[in-house]
Parts: C-alpha cells; sequence; structure tokens
C-alpha cells in the first residue's frame, strides 16, 4: 500500500495540475507537476527499500505518469500560451493544438518503450528524455515567465518560444538520445564529501530562486542528450578509423 500511496499523490497532483491550468492558476498548475515528480521518484524507491515491488504497482505507476507528465503539460502549455497563436490566423491556431497533441502522444510512446524495455536496458542511461523532465523543462518556463510578468497574450514570441520548446521536447522523448540516469550512483557504496555537497548548493541555489535555477538545470540537462550522443559517436568512429589503421610502427 505504501508505494501505491506516494503513486496516487502523483496522480492527485497531475489532476491538481489539470484543474489549475483549466482555472487559470497557471503558476499553481506547473508546481503541481513537479510534486508529481517528486512522489513519482520516490514511489518506486519505496518499493524497492520495502520489497513490496509488484506488477501492478509498475503499470499503477505508468498510468500515473501519464496523467501527471503526459497530460497535464500538454494542457498547461496550450492554455498558457500555444491557444494565443489562434489570434495570428486559423493556421496557427491548428498548429497549437497539434503541437500539444504532439507532446501528449510522444508522452505516451515514450512510457510505453521504457515499459517494454525496462528488463533490457542500460540502467545507467534513459533512451529519450524522460517524460518528467520534458514535463519539467516547460513547466519550469510557465513558472519562470508568471513570475516575471510575461504573458504570452500580450508577448507572441513567447507563444512562439513556448511552442517552439513543446515541439522540441516531444520528439527529444521518442528520440534514441541517450540521457543519464543517475540510477548507478545508488550503487556507491563510499560517500564522498562531494555527494554531501553537490544536494547542499543545489538546495541553497532553489532557495535564492527557484524556478529560474530549475528553468537553469532543466535546460542544461535537455541539451547534455544531444551533446553526449554526438561525442560518443564520434569517439566511436575515432576508434572505428583507429582499428581500420592497425597498430602504427615504431622506428627501431
Amino acid at each position: 500500500m505504501l508505494p501505491n500511496l506516494f503513486t496516487t499523490g502523483a496522480l492527485f497532483a497531475g489532476f491538481y495540475s489539470l484543474v489549475s491550468a483549466i482555472n487559470g492558476h497557471f503558476t499553481a498548475a506547473a508546481v503541481a507537476v513537479f510534486v508529481a515528480g517528486i512522489l513519482d521518484g520516490l514511489d518506486g524507491r519505496i518499493a524497492r527499500l520495502t520489497n513490496t515491488a509488484t506488477e501492478f504497482g509498475v503499470q499503477y505507476d505508468s498510468l500515473s505518469d501519464m496523467v501527471s507528465f503526459g497530460l497535464a503539460p500538454a494542457i498547461l502549455i496550450y492554455a498558457w500560451a500555444l491557444r494565443s497563436l489562434v489570434e495570428l490566423g486559423n493556421f496557427w491556431g491548428k498548429l497549437a493544438w497539434a503541437a500539444a497533441f504532439l507532446y501528449a502522444a510522444c508522452a505516451a510512446l515514450r512510457l510505453a518503450r521504457f515499459n517494454t524495455q525496462a528488463g533490457v536496458a542500460d540502467k545507467r542511461y534513459f533512451q529519450g528524455l524522460a517524460s518528467p523532465a520534458a514535463a519539467g523543462i516547460l513547466m519550469a518556463l510557465v513558472w519562470t515567465l508568471e513570475d516575471l510578468g510575461l504573458s504570452p497574450d500580450q508577448h507572441t514570441s513567447i507563444a512562439m518560444l513556448a511552442l517552439v520548446m513543446t515541439v522540441i521536447v516531444a520528439l527529444l522523448m521518442v528520440s534514441n538520445v541517450r540521457y543519464l540516469s543517475f540510477k548507478n550512483w545508488q550503487g556507491r557504496q563510499k560517500l564522498r564529501f562531494v555527494h554531501v555537497l553537490v544536494p547542499l548548493l543545489i538546495i541553497v541555489l532553489l532557495s535564492l530562486d527557484t524556478s529560474k535555477v530549475l528553468l537553469g538545470f532543466g535546460v542544461i540537462y535537455v541539451a547534455s542528450g544531444p551533446i553526449m550522443t554526438v561525442s560518443g559517436r564520434a569517439k566511436a568512429r575515432w576508434r572505428h578509423r583507429s582499428d581500420d589503421l592497425g597498430p602504427t610502427e615504431t622506428p627501431p
């Protein structure tokens, strides 16, 4: 029951985000998605610690994730920014809801792929951007601009930015770009001082300006995937060329 209670809490936070977005409370809706992310991260860890992981819990968690990190962000980003594009013409209005649907559909595909590959995938990496991270960067964008008092209704450029980010994040979820999962850190037996210092620094930064720090972390993490993938492929090609050339002869 305990892990499922945390999953239910994440589902409630996602549902609360949907209701808040419909009622125009965009900051509350964005914060609710982050709360869902925290609860979603706890339920699996508690299940493993208490040895209560079940197939029912896995499926329940996936359905909760679809609401919290698929539907809720899609509805929020549409209600907050994308629907204002209808003022530019009928085409832009259709493109706006199509982008929101693309995000929701890619989140569903990402979750389905994760479930089917859970037993064979490398635990150190995610294949494609994880749905909580995808939702996080969009919610951080909404939270930050709301704090700054910048409304997409008054600034078309903000609605365009939201449109571009929604499409990019959606496609990254179903891409083959690799992202660090940080799950291998759980196996460390030796705790170094830096492992205590880094979370402390993160907490201090979040206390200074939560929304902007979350947005900064989100941008860095989203960009890290393509950079790591491109650099990895470049190293693989370099090793392949080195193998084709064979060992170099050394002078006598």
